[in-house]
C-alpha cells in the first residue's frame, strides 16, 4: 500500500509503444494503480482504436484510445519501444526537464551510454542501487535475462566470492523476443522444439559485468552462459552453478541477509518451479550445494519483474511511493 502521506499523490503518465508486449502489461498494472492517471498511450499503426482492441485481455477494464501524439503534462514517460528506437526517439522529441523517462530498452543501460541530450540515466535494478534510483530523474530498466542472473550472483559479489567461472544455463519464453513474428518466436516453429542462442555472446552479459564489478571490482570470474528459446510464452528460469568453498548453510545465510530488505526477490527452501512467477514481479531463488559446487536457481516473469513490472516498481521509488504499490499480483497455480 501506498505511505499515507502519499495516498492522494496522482502521477501522470505516457507511455510510447503501448502496442507492444511490454506496453500491454504496463498497461495492465497502471490502470489499476491506486496513484495513477494514464494520459496517452502512443501507438503509430493503431491511432484512434481502442487499446482493448489490440489488448484484447483489457475488453472492460478501460476506454482508453490509442494516441498518434504526445501530451507534454505528463509527470513520467514510460519508452516501450524496440532497442535502438528510445535514443531516435528522444532525438526528435523533446519533454520538459521535470518528465521523468523510464526507458524499457536497452539503449542506456550500460554507463558509456546513460547520458544523453542533458538527461543521465540510471540503471534500475532496486535490488541494487535503491538509493540511486530514488535520487534520479531518468531510469534505464535493465534487461530480463540481465534481471534474472544479477539477482541469482550479487550476494556473492558482494563478498568477493565469484572467483571461479561461473556456468549459466537460461530458458525464457516466446513473449521475450517481442511482438513481431519471426521463424524463432512463430507458434508452428516454437512449439514442441528448443534451440540455443547467442552462446557466450547474449547482449546482456555487458549490463550484468558492469553491475557485478559494481560490488566486486576486481578478480570477477568469467560468466559461460547459454541461452534457450522455450516453447512456452512468459517466464525465465536460470540455473547457474560454481566452485565455492562456501557452504550452503552459509550460503543460504548471505542470500537471506542481502534481500532481507527486498520484498520482491523469496528465498524458496525447495526447488521451485516457473508457474510461481509467472504473472507476478517477484524472483524467487533456491540454493542446493552439489559437492564443491553451489548450485543458484533463480526465475522471473520476463515482461514484468523483468520488463514491465520492475518500471512501474522504480516509477514507484522515483515518487516516494512504497515500491510494491500496484505490484501485488498473484501468480496462476495451474
Amino acid at each position: 500500500m501506498a505511505s499515507k502521506e502519499n495516498l492522494d499523490l496522482k502521477i501522470r503518465v505516457g507511455i510510447v509503444g503501448g502496442a507492444g508486449y511490454t506496453g500491454g502489461e504496463l498497461l495492465r498494472i497502471l490502470i489499476y494503480h491506486p496513484n495513477v492517471e494514464i494520459t496517452f498511450v502512443h501507438s503509430t499503426s493503431n491511432g484512434g482504436r481502442l487499446v482493448s482492441e489490440v489488448h484484447t485481455d483489457l475488453l472492460g477494464e478501460t476506454n482508453l484510445v490509442f494516441s498518434t501524439d504526445y501530451a507534454g503534462d505528463i509527470d513520467v514517460l514510460f519508452l516501450c519501444v524496440g532497442h535502438g528506437h528510445a535514443k531516435e526517439f528522444l532525438s526528435q522529441h523533446t519533454f520538459a526537464e521535470a518528465v521523468k523517462i523510464i526507458d524499457l530498452s536497452q539503449d542506456f543501460r550500460l554507463t558509456a551510454d546513460a547520458s544523453f541530450k542533458g538527461r543521465d540515466f540510471v540503471y534500475g535494478l532496486p535490488e541494487l542501487q535503491k538509493d540511486k534510483i530514488k535520487a534520479a530523474k531518468n531510469i534505464a530498466n535493465p534487461g530480463c535475462f540481465a534481471t534474472c542472473i544479477q539477482l541469482a550472483l550479487l550476494p556473492l559479489a558482494s563478498q568477493n566470492a565469484l572467483t571461479s567461472a561461473v556456468h549459466i544455463s537460461g530458458i525464457t519464453g516466446s513473449t521475450g523476443a517481442g511482438q513481431s513474428l519471426s521463424e524463432t518466436s512463430h507458434f508452428s516453429w516454437r512449439e514442441g522444439n528448443i534451440s540455443t542462442y547467442k552462446i557466450f555472446n547474449h547482449q546482456h552479459l555487458n549490463e550484468i559485468k558492469q553491475s557485478l564489478g559494481q560490488l566486486q571490482p576486481q578478480d570477477l570470474s568469467s560468466l559461460h552462459f547459454v541461452p534457450y528459446r522455450g516453447n512456452f510464452t512468459r517466464g525465465i528460469f536460470i540455473t547457474s552453478y560454481l566452485q565455492t568453498n562456501i557452504s550452503l548453510e552459509e550460503a543460504k545465510k548471505l542470500y537471506a541477509d542481502f534481500y532481507a530488505a527486498h520484498p520482491f526477490v523469496s528465498i524458496s527452501p525447495v526447488n521451485p518451479a516457473l508457474k510461481q512467477v509467472v504473472n507476478t514481479n517477484k524472483c524467487i531463488l533456491h540454493l542446493d550445494k552439489v559437492d564443491d559446487q553451489l548450485v543458484i536457481i533463480s526465475m522471473i516473469d520476463n515482461l514484468l519483474k523483468g520488463a514491465s513490472g520492475q518500471a512501474v516498481q522504480n516509477m514507484n521509488l522515483l515518487f516516494g511511493l512504497e515500491e510494491t504499490t500496484g505490484l501485488h499480483l498473484k501468480a496462476a497455480a495451474f
